[in-house]
């Protein structure tokens, strides 16, 4: 499973951190998280500077793709050009968007009249785009999925593997990087956010 964490100028680093930490737990089973850019260097809101892995356009050639939010989301998605460089099929690939990301999905039409989970401050901008936002922090149709909220990247990552390897699999990683003390309990918390969703798309 190759996969591009979609990161832009004015990037929030715990979305695309977060999710790419996560989802390199899979690497022994052949998985691997790209961060895909589309200039060689990306700097975060808080002004980290990353080098890219993978430019904008593997998105396209990419099983799974993650858009994660930043603080040009709502510039990147009125660019016509740049919006056209992202493109993604549902019918074969699994794509998940958080807080501000939704943005850049409605705005790639791939949300349409399905409800959506955004952060609270992009959540006026997604309406205006015509999306039903819902107060959850996550919610798939099909191979389409949304999160709202920083930490919630954590619901897409296990999503993510649950739909590509299972959800015992989606279990172990996210029983590495929880809280000591606490592993199980988030654990069975993530599972209770995602599982119907997984079971919903498997059936």
């Amino acid at each position: 499973m190759q996969i591009a964490i979609l990161t832009f100028d004015g990037f929030n680093e715990i979305d695309s951190f977060i999710a790419s930490s996560i989802l390199n737990r899979m690497r022994p089973k052949g998985w691997m998280a790209h961060i895909a850019s589309p200039s060689d260097m990306a700097t975060s809101m808080n002004g980290v500077t990353v080098q890219r892995q993978k430019p904008l356009e593997f998105a396209a050639q990419a099983d799974a793709v993650v858009i994660g939010s930043g603080i040009r989301s709502r510039e990147i998605a009125a660019d016509p050009a740049m919006l056209e460089r992202i493109g993604l099929d549902p019918g074969r690939q699994l794509i998940a968007a958080q807080c501000s990301g939704t943005l850049l999905l409605a705005k790639l039409g791939l949300i349409g009249s399905l409800p959506a989970c955004t952060d609270l401050t992009t959540k006026p901008w997604v309406v205006e785009a015509g999306v039903e936002v819902i107060d959850a922090p996550f919610v798939a149709h099909g191979n389409v999925a949304t999160a709202g909220g920083c930490l919630a990247s954590a619901y897409l990552a296990a999503w993510l593997i649950a739909c590509g390897s299972g959800i015992e699999d989606a279990a172990a990683a996210l029983h590495y990087v929880a809280p000591v003390g606490e592993k199980q309990a988030w654990v069975d918390h993530a599972r209770g956010v995602v599982g119907p969703f997984v079971r919903a798309r498997a059936a």
